[in-house]
């Protein structure tokens, strides 16, 4: 996951809708299905996935009341944290 990667998506969530990245994971999770994909494009894709699932769920945390970069610290401490256990 890469943090301006995430904060860029969340403020797009911001400017226009959460359904737009969530339609978008829905269509990159479904291109994982086709066979001829190499391992490194699946992996493009699956890094892309993660930052969008990232956004939403910062979006989450800014409309529960954090300020954005509270809740982006917050995110990426838990992803750290998950990381090193």
């Amino acid at each position: 996951m890469k943090l301006p990667v995430i904060k860029h998506l969340t403020q797009f969530i911001e400017d226009n809708d959460q359904d737009y990245i969530l339609e978008t994971i829905e269509v990159l999770e479904n291109l994982c299905e086709v066979s001829s994909l190499k391992e490194e494009e699946l992996e493009v894709i699956g890094e892309l996935i993660s930052n969008m699932y990232g956004a939403v769920e910062v979006n989450k945390m800014i409309k529960e009341g954090k300020e954005k970069k509270e809740a982006l610290n917050d995110f990426m401490k838990r992803v750290l944290g998950s990381i090193d256990k």
